[in-house]
């Protein structure tokens, strides 16, 4: 994170004595990146954040990830895939993955277990519905339209009120600002889209009680159950700059032009080898003869992922693309709006949209859920509608 915070109660110094009223220690953990060279923070602990008890393996739900083969745009109806008892972590349905991150989708109802991630970062972004993201930092509310990054081995629990849909980015490394945005000391510049004003961090530190506590942790050679002598949300105080913070999709500020701007203007995090953008409502361009939808292109080097979560997406009408879609559009094809688009743009100032892009420059390979939610007539409804493809309808 770019910048600092202190919650709850913290000594004057780092590193020195600092006592429970009962004249016991608190035990101190720093959290931090990249071996002590990259962001951290100082938590205390009224109980040894170390003190576990058991430990076993833990066999997770299992998807098999396989080639886009063969080669082709899809289209993937993430509403189809509801479930109901679903959890926000072991009810993760994955659709998409490679070797950076994975993409999943999950209609959650039930509190999760507490988690740890141990791999890389979290991004939750909530479709509809809200969630509670409790952590040894203390607690985060989302709602439609947030953002939740969830830094790499916190422990957190996410409690939905009622019922949310969100979308999971998991990383293999860390998530945020893109570095143009931000200073060499890490404010952000004049030119982003968003600023601190607009990032949320937990408020006040959480404090539970109990002993024998399970968290499942999500590591590099598979899972496991570790059982805590002590509750882990036990923290009185903590500062520093790593903490599961939230953005609003509704406090980016778009980049507009008088010609059609190119994907990276919509840029919102990035994550190693991958980008996360949103698109949201905006003037389009305003140059006389602009055609404000997107124009044909091939990113050679990326796949481009995008969830619809919102408004009416003018370059897919005619797809059978709706809400909760997901369309990935790989290297190797050449992608753009759908036929009648552009003249039908033409003379708009305004798109009333709203989707999360993410594009990964290695191949994301599919999952069985995203098979099976899987609309078999995309790919070619830009022949189609020109009267040249396979008769099919949208399924």
């Amino acid at each position: 994170m770019p910048y600092f915070r202190s919650v709850g109660e913290v000594p004057r110094k780092r590193h020195t004595q600092f006592r429970a009223p009962d004249g016991s220690l608190y035990a101190e953990e720093l959290m931090g990146q990249e071996g002590f060279s990259s962001d951290s923070s100082l938590l205390y602990h009224r109980n040894a954040p170390t003190a576990i008890v058991a430990a076993e393996a833990f066999d997770p739900p299992q998807w098999t990830r396989m080639p886009n083969r063969p080669l082709k745009p899809r289209h993937f109806r993430t509403h189809k895939l509801d479930a109901s008892g679903a959890d926000a972590v072991l009810g993760r349905q994955h659709l998409l993955a490679n070797d950076d991150c994975r993409i999943s989708y999950v209609l959650a109802d039930s509190p999760s277990p507490l988690y740890r991630n141990a791999i890389g970062d979290e991004c939750l972004y909530v479709e509809a519905g809200s969630v509670r993201v409790e952590s040894v930092f203390g607690v985060l509310e989302a709602n439609p339209g947030d953002y939740v990054i969830i830094p790499t081995s916190v422990i957190h629990q996410i409690v939905p009120k009622g019922t949310a849909r969100l979308l999971v980015i998991e990383a293999t490394g860390h998530i945020g600002p893109p570095k143009r945005y931000l200073s060499v000391r890490g404010q952000f510049l004049e030119h982003a889209p968003y600023c601190e004003r607009d990032l949320r961090g937990p408020s006040a530190p959480i404090e539970k009680d109990g002993t024998d506590v399970e968290v499942l942790v999500q590591h590099r050679r598979g899972w496991t159950r570790h059982v805590y002598a002590h509750h882990p949300f036990d923290v009185v105080g903590w500062d520093g700059c790593l903490y599961p913070w939230a953005f609003s999709i509704h406090d980016f500020e778009p980049i507009t032009g008088r010609v059609h701007q190119p994907p990276p203007v919509h840029q919102t995090f990035q994550g190693p080898n991958f980008v996360i953008c949103s698109f949201v409502p905006r003037k389009v361009d305003y140059h006389p003869l602009s055609i404000p939808v997107p124009y044909n292109h091939h990113n050679v080097d990326s796949d481009e992922m995008l969830f619809y979560t919102g408004g009416n997406y003018e370059a897919r009408k005619g797809s059978g693309i709706g809400q909760g879609s997901i369309s990935l559009h790989p290297s190797g094809f050449t992608h753009g709006p759908q036929p009648g688009a552009a003249e039908r743009s033409i003379g708009v100032d305004y798109f009333d949209e709203l989707a999360v892009m993410v594009d990964t420059f290695r191949p994301l390979d599919l999952c069985e859920p995203a098979l099976a939610c899987e609309d078999d007539a995309y790919a070619w409804t830009w022949a189609k509608r020109a009267g040249n493809g396979p008769d099919t309808t949208s399924g």
